[in-house]
């Protein structure tokens, strides 16, 4: 894909995060459930929470860029929270 400008960069840069963040959501409460160390599972709570901010705020972003943050699959973190999940 060819990108015409540094905005759409930006704007293709922040879909690809929102993507991948998006995919963690998914991810870690089956992690949290799958850890059989406490420490483990406090650990994904807590980076649960922290992803839920970074969702947040990659949402707030696009509503100040009037955008849409769908559009975009990130391939990398399918396949980490594949391996992660196996």
């Amino acid at each position: 894909m060819e990108l015409a400008s540094l905005h759409e960069l930006y704007v293709e840069g922040l879909r690809d995060l929102y993507s991948a963040e998006q995919q963690i959501l998914k991810a870690l409460p089956k992690l949290r459930a799958g850890a059989t160390n406490p420490k483990v599972k406090d650990a994904f709570a807590k980076h649960l929470t922290q992803t839920e901010e970074h969702v947040v705020r990659l949402e707030q972003i696009f509503v100040e860029l009037d955008m849409s943050p769908k559009g975009k699959h990130c391939k990398g973190m399918e396949g980490l929270v594949a391996e992660a999940i196996k």
